[in-house]
Formats: C-alpha cells, sequence, structure tokens
C-alpha cells in the first residue's frame, strides 16, 4: 500500500510505499484489549496498604461489661465497626503485573498502527528537522499539518529538538519508534511519523504478523 507524505509546511510532496503487514493489519479487538490492560496493569504501584484489626494501636482491654448495660457486647475497640478501628478487607501491597507475550504486543501494536492509517489519523512527514527546538516551532508545524487534537510524534532515533519542542504542549508526546506502543497510540488521537520511522518501524516489525 501507499502512504501520503507531506512536509513541514503542510504540502504533499509524494508518496511512499510500505508494507501491508506493518500498515494494514487486520483490527483485532480482544487483542488490542488485553494488550491495553496489561500495559496498564504494570503501570500500577500496588502500594495502597491499610492496617487491620491486629496492627492498630490500643484494644487491650474489654471496653466496657459484657452484660448488662444494654448495649452491644464488644471485646476490642479495635474491631473494624469502631471508629479508629482496623480496616477488614483493606488493600494490601501487591503486584498487578501481567505477563504478556511479546509476540502478542507487537501484533496489537501493528493492529493499533494500521487502525490510525485506515481512520485517516496518521500523517506521514518528510522529516522533522528543528533549528532551535522551541515549542513555537511544533505547535506551527502541526497547526499546518491540521493536527490540533492529541498527537504522538514518532521519530527514527531520539530527536533532543522535538522532544525539546513538544515538552510544554498538552496532549503531545514524542517518542522514538523502538519503543512504540500500543498504549501511547490508543491515548493519542493523531499518529505523527517521519519517513525514516516509517522505514525503522518496517525493518523491526515486518514480517511478524501471521493472521
Amino acid at each position: 500500500m501507499k502512504l501520503g507524505v507531506r512536509n513541514k509546511t503542510g504540502s504533499d510532496v509524494g508518496e511512499i510505499e510500505v508494507r501491508d503487514d506493518v500498515f494494514d493489519v487486520p483490527d483485532r479487538h480482544a487483542l488490542v484489549h488485553q494488550v491495553m490492560v496489561g500495559h496498564l496493569a504494570n503501570k500500577r504501584l500496588g502500594t495502597a496498604k491499610t492496617k487491620t484489626r491486629a496492627e492498630v494501636s490500643g484494644g487491650g482491654a474489654k471496653p466496657r461489661p459484657q452484660k448488662h448495660t444494654g448495649r452491644s457486647r464488644q471485646g476490642s475497640i479495635r474491631s473494624p465497626i469502631w471508629v479508629g478501628g482496623g480496616r477488614a478487607f483493606g488493600p494490601s501491597p501487591r503486584s498487578y503485573r501481567k505477563q504478556t507475550p511479546k509476540k502478542m504486543r507487537r501484533q496489537a501494536m501493528l493492529c493499533v498502527l494500521s487502525n490510525k492509517v485506515r481512520n485517516g489519523d496518521l500523517v506521514v512527514i518528510e522529516d522533522l528537522d528543528l533549528d532551535q527546538g522551541r515549542t513555537r516551532e511544533v505547535i506551527g508545524i502541526l497547526d499546518l499539518l491540521g493536527l490540533d487534537d492529541s498527537t504522538l510524534i514518532v521519530t527514527e532515533e531520539p530527536n533532543r529538538n522535538v522532544v525539546q519542542g513538544a515538552r510544554n504542549i498538552g496532549k503531545v508526546k514524542t517518542l522514538p519508534v523502538k519503543v512504540l506502543n500500543t498504549l501511547d497510540m490508543l491515548n493519542s488521537k493523531n499518529l505523527l511519523i517521519t519517513v525514516e520511522a516509517v522505514r525503522k518501524a518496517e525493518e523491526t516489525w515486518g514480517g511478524i504478523y501471521h493472521g
């Protein structure tokens, strides 16, 4: 298949031939969902902790006599039903990590990448060489390309000027293509990718998708 290429002024400068097994992969909702859940689970710290009745202070003595007070039987002020008592069934530190096979992660990523192409949310740019790495440079390029919503900018290698120019723009994130992932693409409406990054993606992931 072919993708149109634009320059930093927003003008069309031609087309490039790209691999169908990278940019025209069938959509698989269940696979994408499973990988997305894995990404989100692995971001959780799992450090939430509350004290149980065995861990709160106090409660050594029976708070009131068992009988003849007309009130309920209580054995400890550390009981969960008392104010200041322990928490029943509260959270404890745990790991939420999910092991997702590399092949599944890559196939899900290619599904999302292909969906960006099908939905017209992927823009291939000739290059992103910035003079000074200023925020207004990046904003100007995005405006000329019509990318006013959230945008993920993908370059072949980490580009200091692009990172510096985009870091103060809300809803804009930059990534080198080698760490492109499903979650970041799903979190961004548009994907802006350089021609060099396209070729790197084909070199890295071409041929891994098998239905």
